[in-house]
């Protein structure tokens, strides 16, 4: 679970894939490789997740109270950096008792977790796994994600898709054209649309909005088109 950047709904969209596969019946595994801008007995975007998806099983590797990338408030703090090997390690020893293992990047596909320039491409290419991109709603989303998209595939990665994170109650044109250009500048389809405020949800309501707002692809009941007519229809 990669984002285009912070504060695009990451998290929120990870919760709503786990509770939705934890809904199945699922056993459900989230990685968190690193966790900034947190002091230590704060709550982090994992609480956010067993909040909201329940009961699932997370796991958190690093934690920097500086709200930086990895690497720099790993450097400022100097605590030690995370290695791309170490996270792969933790995703596979999760994967192994887990039907499902999400990993949540922090910030996009290449923020540095240490000194050489590991990235979450590079553990994505370790262990072959999908890529998903959390994008924002509206104006300068399609180039971030195009560059998100672009990097992934020259890195030999797969985009499994694009989710919108936060989509607003009233959006405004670009917001509404950018659910066709989505998927062209992610060379990958549209697979979910999460409204905006879905963090504050109960349990039972963040699970029947995921089910709403995620592709059946995830186990939900969103369908691209008939979300894009509606849209279209009200501007």
């Amino acid at each position: 679970m990669t984002g285009t950047g912070t504060g695009v709904g990451k998290t929120i969209s990870t919760a709503a894939i786990a509770a939705l596969a934890a809904g199945q019946g699922q056993r459900v595994a989230v990685l968190k490789p690193a966790q900034t801008g947190v002091g230590p007995d704060e709550p982090g975007d994992l609480s956010d997740v067993l909040r909201l998806a329940g009961p699932v099983t997370t796991r958190e590797l690093r934690r920097y109270p500086d709200p930086l990338s990895p690497e720099a408030a790993a450097r400022l703090s100097g605590l030690p950096t995370l290695a791309p090997s170490e996270i792969a390690a933790a995703a596979s020893d999760l994967d192994g008792d887990h039907d499902l293992t999400l990993i949540e990047g922090a910030g996009g596909l290449l923020v540095r977790f240490d000194a050489d320039g590991a990235t979450l491409a590079d553990v994505a290419w370790s262990l072959g796994a999908l890529v998903i991109i959390v994008a924002e709603a509206g104006l300068g989303t399609l180039n971030a994600t195009a560059l998100t998209a672009e990097v992934a595939t020259k890195r030999g990665l797969t985009v499994a898709g694009v989710i919108i994170g936060s989509w607003p109650d009233e959006p405004d044109l670009a917001a509404v054209s950018n659910l066709r250009d989505l998927p062209v500048a992610a060379g990958a389809p549209l697979l979910g649309v999460l409204p905006a405020g879905l963090g504050t949800a109960g349990p039972e309501e963040f699970a029947d909005r995921a089910k709403a707002g995620l592709s059946p692809w995830f186990g939900g009941e969103f369908d691209p088109e008939c979300f894009v007519g509606r849209a279209s229809a009200q501007k």
